[in-house]
């Protein structure tokens, strides 16, 4: 009787005659894939930067070029930088400090409320290699 062997692309257990699992790696697995994952994660940080746009508070831009400045694509982190952001982020609206009827507090939950599948998908399709 042969034993058992379980494959997958990132490697394979096989059960040896004696009773013991061995597990493989496949060596090729980083390389051909980790592209992949790496671009899947700077459309992830640079859809949410972009998406984020619209509804970050506007009065003279800082806020929205803190985020750019804050965030490295790729790293999986966006960071919005400016002294003042959290305050933005959790304060009620002011007048006079949105300029713009969609912008506002808490804009990253909104952005991924409305479109947080939308940047899923595609990062999923990215690291699938289907697409960008």
């Amino acid at each position: 009787m042969t034993p058992p062997v379980i494959k997958t692309p990132r490697g394979m257990i096989m059960v040896m005659p004696n009773g013991k699992a061995e597990l493989k790696f496949n060596s090729n697995f980083q390389p051909k894939h980790q592209k992949r994952f790496t671009a899947a994660q700077v459309f992830v940080d640079s859809e949410v930067l972009r998406l984020c746009e619209p509804l970050t508070p506007l009065l003279t831009s800082m806020l929205i070029k803190s985020g750019t400045l804050g965030t490295v694509p790729g790293q999986g982190f966006v960071s919005w930088i400016a002294p003042y952001s959290r305050k933005q982020y959790y304060s009620p609206r002011s007048v006079g400090s949105q300029t713009g009827p969609q912008r506002g507090p808490f804009w990253f939950q909104r952005m991924k409320d409305t479109s947080g599948k939308q940047i899923l998908d595609g990062a999923q399709k990215i690291a699938a290699g289907e697409s960008k």
